[in-house]
């Protein structure tokens, strides 16, 4: 039950009683609202002049209710509406330990607030409240899944999310404005994480302003196609010297300004191909000879034989080269 106390009337010298507003004394404070009942909207000049006419006809039928601090909680539209309509209000005091509990319960479910506000109204709330999204969902009986939408809005477009509370923009539209934002700032962040991690004194750059954050990147990239190219290069200078050539290394050739870096690379390339195409051919020669060893096997059995002449007789010179090495070393 909630906890509030009700004088038979209680006035304030917060607002003057009478029917216009805007003749209110200067001199008299107003009331302060609570930080969780600013969040909700004000009702529309005529929903106004429609509650202060029924307040004048039928009399006020809630309390307005302020918190033992004389803090407003619940009751800003009516307390308007006393004033148009010329009635003194009746003030209540909540006497409970959560008054923002209080206020969402007492305002979420307002006939002239949408499921888009509700949501963003708690979502607000919950921002400032510290209470988790689920928490709050299950407490006032609010979808999840609406209230997460509206804690995007919030987070990656407050201004919309201003929109949303008030009425003016549907909640719907607003999330996929932010979800954009959100993928375009998780896209930001991407990159400054990756400076931090690969480039860190061009991170600075950005952090002081001398680079964008895109120039930053651009700069990474180059750097890293740099190393990407001279690594390459250094590895086909070592295979190079490995497989027993002689001439100068391309890196040497580039650091000496014979070359260009760009042309030591293509060279590098050229050079590699070239020998993944002699081994691959060498590994189908060998594939091929292995194939047909039995041949070779049975010409170095029976040597000096009528068979191996015959054979050999129509062979090239090279071919009866072969046939003589590989029968004397079988």
């Amino acid at each position: 039950m909630t906890a509030i106390q009700q004088p038979s009337a209680h006035t304030t010298e917060a607002h003057p009683q009478s029917a216009d507003p805007t003749t209110a004394d200067s001199k008299e404070p107003a009331l302060k609202i609570h930080p969780a009942a600013d969040i909700f909207p004000m009702l529309s000049e005529d929903e106004l002049l429609d509650l202060a006419e029924s307040i004048k006809n039928e009399g006020l039928h809630n309390a307005i209710v302020l918190d033992s601090d004389g803090v407003l909680l619940d009751g800003r539209n009516r307390l308007a509406a006393c004033e148009i309509a010329g009635v003194e209000p009746r003030f209540a005091t909540y006497t409970g330990d959560n008054p923002r509990a209080f206020v969402l319960s007492s305002n979420v479910y307002r006939r002239h607030l949408s499921k888009g506000q509700q949501a963003m109204i708690t979502a607000m709330a919950c921002s400032v409240s510290g209470h988790s999204l689920r928490d709050l969902a299950k407490t006032h009986s609010l979808s999840r899944t609406r209230l997460s939408a509206a804690n995007v809005v919030l987070t990656y477009s407050p201004e919309l999310a201003e929109q949303v509370r008030v009425g003016a923009y549907p909640l719907d539209a607003a999330y996929d404005i932010a979800r954009e934002n959100k993928a375009k700032a998780a896209a930001v962040q991407e990159k400054r994480d990756r400076l931090s991690e690969q480039a860190p004194d061009l991170a600075q750059l950005v952090t002081e302003g001398h680079l964008t954050l895109d120039e930053a990147i651009t700069t990474l990239e180059e750097r890293q196609e740099d190393n990407r190219i001279r690594k390459q290069i250094a590895d086909a200078d070592k295979l190079h010297l490995a497989d027993g050539h002689t001439t100068p290394p391309l890196a040497q050739l580039a650091e000496q300004g014979d070359i260009t870096w760009h042309q030591a690379h293509q060279r590098a390339e050229e050079f590699l191909a070239r020998r993944q195409d002699a081994i691959h051919r060498t590994q189908q020669a060998l594939e091929q000879i292995a194939e047909h060893w039995g041949v070779v096997l049975d010409l170095s059995a029976h040597p000096n034989t009528a068979y191996v002449q015959e054979v050999t007789v129509g062979l090239s010179p090279m071919a009866r080269a072969l046939v003589i090495n590989l029968t004397a070393s079988s």
